[in-house]
């Protein structure tokens, strides 16, 4: 059988040559090229048939090609196959993604493209940990209808160091991963143990990956302790998640070579705006200010501008800041520490909008009407001094109390505060009209002693000039998405996709037991999510069920497909204003960058599907950000509560299953578990389409949202966990028992569901 001949590809057809010559003295064919030639061929080519393809003979273009190629492979856009001939990751067979594991050693792969997930067979999983990227092909669906596969190649093992409890077992020593998505445990051996003794919390670097016949092995490098102490909470909580902490000295080292004034020289060519009276308005411990903003009235409405920290400017392509501001994601703000996407010099000092100093910006001008719709935009590259750092109760205070102390302070900013205020209400009428989400959320805050104890914890108070801010970045937000659009540029999206069936399904159910209707059929829209909200504005119970309504929700992600943003019933939307702490907006001031200075859009630094693995892995840490701050949060928490054992609180039942009840305490916030048997002696059945809990002999039921007072009886500072015992429930408003149904009586058997498992039977031990 005679060997198919590969064909010749001009090279100079490349469309993206001109950007290739940009950054190598010797340009090899673009990653998209090659792709684009793989697909044409319909075939696999092995490098040596891809140069011939491209008519590349000498050493330094053979070289470039591979560097190039094993470049796209480390990636995840090609794999090989076992003749060594190279393969498109493309979605249909193969499917390029990150692995998100579960307890009981299966996983998903979430696609880097859109896409539905593909479930891996725990043997699948055995050289897997959770958060790995993966190359699998597609086999089919498996016995639940869901798309099953096979691994193909790890692309990147994302765990290198886990946070855990060390143990040892018939002499041999392992470490039990905090992160319950890691499922297997670190083998330790005994010369890498580092004096750890058994239950220590302890840090381990992973030394060996897992592989299909053996657990990962790893040696101790830090040593906690048998308790987490006071203070430790961050680090245990960042290292459970992987997330950076020391800074490379590489990274230090560039960061201290611009100093703590902007140089003469970077000023020139920009647009000078310190003159005007722009403010940044933040909360109390903000450190770094990546936005001001400033208003005035005009013929049609009103002139908004926000200008943001230039950050592009200080953190290139290609340096070592880049490099670990790409890796890290973003910033991570715990109740007491930041764990910054940008070393401190950058974040508090050069890039941080600090008062009455000069500092560089990227401008968003907007022209807004009197309905609160942005009208006309554009954007620039400025040079600004803020005229004051306020706070969010700043504001509040000098425009809604009219505090007579701030206002002769401020008095030269009170007329653009008053304009700051008249376009935040036109803006939240326009949010209204457009039907807009308003989850209007109660986070708690904690508060910290001079000991650095946990002091109190309470609810924070968001006030109107919190809405005020979030308006004006919002609408910058619009104003860049529509930007990249209209120039056809390559950027990264904030999008936020419709609700999926099953937790509409889920959802519905869930409200009918409350008597509550989401209206717009298969397909709400926003505006039915927020007539639903008005309904709930004033019952008790708003908290929980605004709770459950986010968890229908689809989780927003960063992606150069850009597909709106269901939440805010936008078309397209798109992260600008925060590049010090996000790097997704570091990504489009460099596109805005780039149009501004006229440059081809061919030649711009980022590919598309660059863009979709830094979009997926940005997503990826919003998560895990997200993820250790509840862990350090709930820390804090439990050593708040483990000092009130056997008091008494009131909360509602936020969460109900098979093994018992969660409880949410009023106003702080904390959740605890009824286990299911301390309650009444009987057996109790788990209805999980109703959320509830009812008696098999008393017929007394346990329901989502019913409120109830229960007793502080044990409290882990490590594990996160609080018990509750119940005293009385449910409670009506004034904090009263209400009357349960008389003993014997037993609730309609015909409503209780079959479905959903659990219909299992608990006895009072």
């Amino acid at each position: 059988m005679s060997k198919r001949k590969t064909e010749t590809a001009d090279p100079g057809r490349d469309p993206y040559l001109d950007r290739e010559r940009e950054k190598y003295e010797s340009p090899v064919p673009s990653r998209e090229y090659i792709i684009e030639q793989l697909e044409n061929q319909a075939r696999p080519l092995s490098r040596k048939d891809l140069a011939e393809l491209f008519g590349l003979e000498d050493e330094d273009a053979l070289e470039g090609l591979r560097r190039r190629l094993k470049a796209m492979e480390r990636d995840g856009q090609l794999v090989r196959n076992r003749r060594n001939g190279y393969v498109v990751v493309d979605n249909e067979e193969l499917v390029r993604g990150r692995i998100r594991s579960s307890a009981d050693g299966s996983g998903v792969v979430h696609p880097d493209r859109p896409g539905p997930n593909v479930y891996l067979a725990p043997r699948e999983m055995r050289r897997l940990l959770n958060g790995d990227r993966v190359v699998v092909r597609l086999t089919g669906d498996d016995e639940q209808g869901r798309p099953g596969g096979e691994l193909v190649e790890i692309i990147e093992h994302a765990n290198h160091e886990i946070a855990g409890r060390y143990y040892e077992e018939s002499g041999i020593g392992f470490v039990v991963p905090n992160n319950k998505r890691l499922h297997q445990d670190l083998i330790i051996p005994a010369a890498d143990r580092n004096g750890a003794k058994h239950g220590e919390l302890v840090t381990a670097e992973v030394v060996s990956q897992p592989s299909q016949r053996r657990q990962p092995i790893g040696r101790i490098i830090e040593v906690f302790g048998t308790q987490i102490a006071p203070g430790d909470e961050v680090a245990v909580a960042a290292r459970t998640h992987g997330i950076p902490v020391e800074w490379p000295d590489e990274v230090l080292r560039e960061s201290e070579r611009f100093g703590d004034q902007v140089p003469a020289e970077n000023k020139t060519g920009r647009r000078d705006l310190r003159e005007l009276p722009l403010v940044t308005i933040d909360g109390a411990d903000a450190r770094d200010f990546d936005d001001a903003v400033y208003c005035e009235t005009t013929r049609s409405g009103w002139k908004l501008i926000v200008a943001i920290a230039d950050v592009a400017t200080y953190v290139t392509t290609d340096s070592a800041l880049d490099t670990e501001a790409a890796e890290r994601g973003n910033s991570v703000y715990f109740p007491r520490n930041v764990v910054p996407m940008l070393p401190e010099t950058l974040s508090n000092g050069l890039c941080s909008l600090n008062p009455e100093v000069d500092r560089l910006c990227m401008v968003c001008e907007m022209q807004i009407n009197p309905e609160g719709q942005l009208t006309r935009s554009h954007f620039y590259e400025g040079v600004m001094n803020s005229s004051a750092r306020l706070t969010y109760e700043d504001v509040d205070a000098i425009h809604n109390h009219r505090d007579p102390s701030l206002r002769r302070q401020h008095q030269g900013l009170l007329k653009h505060i008053e304009h700051l205020y008249e376009v935040f209400h036109a803006m939240r009428r326009d949010r209204e009209q457009r039907g807009a989400l308003d989850f209007d959320t109660t986070e708690s805050v904690i508060e910290f002693d001079g000991a650095g104890q946990v002091a109190d914890v309470h609810p924070a108070e968001r006030t109107d000039a919190h809405r005020l801010i979030e308006e004006c970045m919002v609408k910058a937000n619009v104003a860049t998405a529509r930007f990249l659009r209209r120039h056809r540029i390559p950027a990264l999206y904030r999008v936020h996709e419709p609700p999926a069936e099953e937790r509409l399904k889920n959802l519905r159910e869930f409200l009918a037991q409350t008597g509550l209707r989401l209206g717009g059929g298969d397909e709400p829209t926003p505006g039915d999510y927020a007539e639903l909200i008005e309904q709930i504005r004033k019952r008790p119970d708003r908290h929980l069920i605004e709770t459950i309504m986010l968890r229908s929700m689809m989780a927003a992600e960063y992606r150069p497909d850009n597909a709106g943003h269901f939440g805010l019933a936008l078309d397209a939307y798109a992260h600008f204003t925060s590049p010090i702490r996000r790097y997704p907006d570091l990504i489009v001031h460099r596109a805005i960058k780039h149009v501004l200075s006229k440059q081809p859009i061919e030649a711009f630094q980022y590919t598309e599907d660059q863009l979709v693995t830094v979009g997926e892995h940005c997503s990826m840490t919003d998560r895990r950000a997200e993820e250790a701050t509840r862990d350090a949060t709930m820390t804090l928490k439990c050593r708040f509560m483990a000092a009130r054992l056997g008091e008494e609180f009131t909360g509602v039942i936020s969460g109900v299953t098979s093994f018992g009840l969660f409880v949410e305490l009023d106003d702080l916030f904390v959740d605890g578990l009824i286990h299911i048997t301390n309650l009444e002696q009987d057996f109790f059945h788990f209805d999980a389409i109703g959320h509830r809990l009812v008696g098999e002999r008393t017929g007394k039921e346990y329901r989502l949202t019913d409120r109830i007072r229960v007793r502080l009886a044990q409290v882990n500072i490590d594990d996160g966990k609080i018990d509750f015992d119940p005293i009385a429930h449910p409670l009506g408003p004034d904090g009263e028992p209400l009357p349960q149904p008389a003993r014997g009586e037993r609730p309609d058997r015909g409503k209780r569901s079959r479905k959903g498992g659990a219909r299992s039977r608990r006895r009072r031990r």
